[in-house]
């Protein structure tokens, strides 16, 4: 009882920096903020200690509602990124829109541009324990993504995603009505 009131504190603490803070949404305590005023958490998201959140230059982030995160979860954008209602990521999860680029030889990877991608997870989505979501990567409504997948390209509706890098194993198959498996660019086998 008494964590959830030290909770409560926090978010109401925070909540005062972000874009949009809907209720009863809650966030532990965070590690590293950048840029909140970018950063929209709409009604039931719900946000375990050690988030690090940044937005870059003109980037925002956007949480659907009745959004589970848990601890550690590491989150950057310098565009749009949109995390779909009902998704579930579990802890030491990282997930961004940006890439460095590295081709000017001798200056650090940090003071070189950076490039962003649009990334988006769709609705009622599962993210494993230590995903890393790159920047490019679309994932469709109701994706499971596997433990310690490193995730980058687009994905359909109802995908199975697994691996290093992470590759489509199963889907749903809306005429057999049951998850079938699946070459890795997502086509049934026969």
């Amino acid at each position: 009882m008494i964590y959830k009131l030290y909770w409560g504190i926090i978010t109401l603490c925070y909540a005062l920096f972000f874009r949009k803070f809907s209720f009863p949404s809650h966030i532990g305590v965070p590690i590293f903020t950048l840029g909140l005023n970018r950063v929209t958490v709409n009604r039931r998201v719900r946000i375990l200690p050690g988030l690090r959140i940044e937005t870059h230059h003109n980037g925002t982030i956007e949480f659907g509602e009745n959004i589970s995160i848990g601890q550690n979860f590491h989150i950057t954008s310098a565009g749009s990124l949109v995390i779909g209602s009902n998704t579930t990521i579990l802890g030491n999860t990282f997930v961004t829109n940006i890439d460095h680029d590295y081709q000017e030889i001798g200056k650090h990877i940090l003071e070189q541009k950076m490039i962003v991608k649009e990334t988006r997870i769709g609705n009622n989505c599962f993210i494993g324990y230590g995903v890393a979501i790159q920047a490019g990567t679309i994932l469709g409504d109701q994706c499971i993504v596997g433990a310690s997948s490193v995730v980058r390209g687009v994905f359909p509706d109802y995908s199975v995603i697994v691996g290093i890098p992470a590759k489509v194993v199963k889907r749903y198959n809306k005429t057999t009505l049951s998850w079938d498996k699946t070459n890795p660019d997502g086509t049934f086998l026969n």
